[in-house]
């Protein structure tokens, strides 16, 4: 079958070349939209409880400058990582960056 002058054959008759070009086709570019929208890996215990929060509050947080879901759920990821690091000083203590060799 022939449209526009694109030719659909099924696979079969173009030959198993053809197939497997259009089949790694396909997977490649699923893959590579499923990667662009993962999120970056997990750092903390904290990190893991904010992202989950995030999670469940982004649907029913208000958005009244139309920020869109991604934004919100960063804003609430934010808030959450700051509140969590606050918690977890003592009062009249400098927080201590860690150190790394």
């Amino acid at each position: 079958m022939r449209i526009l002058g694109i030719d659909f054959d099924p696979p079969a008759r173009r030959g198993p070349a053809a197939a497997g070009l259009l089949l790694g086709l396909g997977l490649g570019l699923g893959l590579s939209s499923a990667a662009a929208q993962s999120e970056p890996p997990i750092r903390s215990a904290e990190d893991a409880f904010c992202r989950s929060e995030a999670r469940a509050q982004v649907f029913s947080a208000p958005d009244p400058l139309n920020l869109g879901l991604r934004e919100i759920g960063r804003r609430i990821w934010a808030s959450c990582m700051e509140r969590t690091q606050r918690k977890g000083q003592v009062k009249g203590q400098k927080s201590r960056k860690r150190r790394h060799r």
